[in-house]
């Protein structure tokens, strides 16, 4: 029996244990060591998350996937290998570097003709999406938090039926369960939650480990 103890990178031992079951995936490992390399943040999605995020896009048939916040690429190399043939990513990013960045990583990755990098603000860009009648069948929220109800509600808007939503960092390191924490980044991603759970047009679930996610299907 695992005790929910965490070693030094905060893991519980279950979430280790898991881990070491599969090998390195050195494609995403490279695209680890050039956001550590250009000091950007390394707040890619977890390993078993993108895993997850592979396996629902294959499985759910993804044509047409949408991310908001490419970082540098780690989410966009796991969304992309899930899709059908024939299908594309559309990444949003806030800031250049970062996009051009995720970009060059997927395309070293086999992608480059399956990707769609949008740079700018996202509100502006999923307003623009959506005035030219996009549509899409999964959707990855991993940006600003205090934005994620907003996006939510994008995502909803610009979802075909059946579209399958997920979103990273749904914990915030425990910040969304410590009732002292009331900061605009925590009131928004306790909204979000809620919404997740409630919102009628979603069938929703969270998953508790590592720093949450949330999935949702559109209905």
């Amino acid at each position: 029996m695992f005790r929910r103890g965490k070693d030094e990178d905060g893991m519980t031992e279950p979430e280790v244990y898991f881990e070491s079951l599969f090998p390195e995936d050195r494609e995403l490992a490279r695209i680890e060591e050039s956001i550590r390399e250009r000091g950007m943040p390394e707040i890619s999605v977890e390993p078993a998350y993108g895993r997850l995020l592979t396996l629902l896009a294959a499985a759910t048939g993804a044509k047409a996937a949408l991310e908001i916040g490419a970082l540098g690429g780690y989410s966009g190399v796991c969304l992309a290998r899930g899709l059908r043939a024939g299908g594309t990513l559309t990444s949003l990013e806030l800031k250049p570097e970062y996009a051009e960045l995720a970009r060059a990583n997927l395309a070293a990755a086999g992608f480059a003709d399956k990707v769609e990098m949008i740079v700018g603000n996202a509100a502006d860009s999923l307003e623009k999406l959506e005035a030219d009648g996009r549509k899409f069948d999964f959707f990855f929220i991993d940006a600003d938090k205090e934005n994620y109800p907003a996006y939510l509600e994008w995502a909803i808007r610009l979802a075909e039926p059946g579209a399958v939503i997920a979103a990273d960092n749904t914990l915030l390191r425990g910040r969304t369960l410590n009732p002292d924490k009331q900061g605009p980044a925590v009131r928004a991603m306790r909204e979000f939650n809620r919404r997740i759970a409630q919102d009628e047009r979603l069938i929703g679930a969270h998953l508790p480990a590592f720093d949450g996610l949330a999935l949702a299907m559109v209905k």
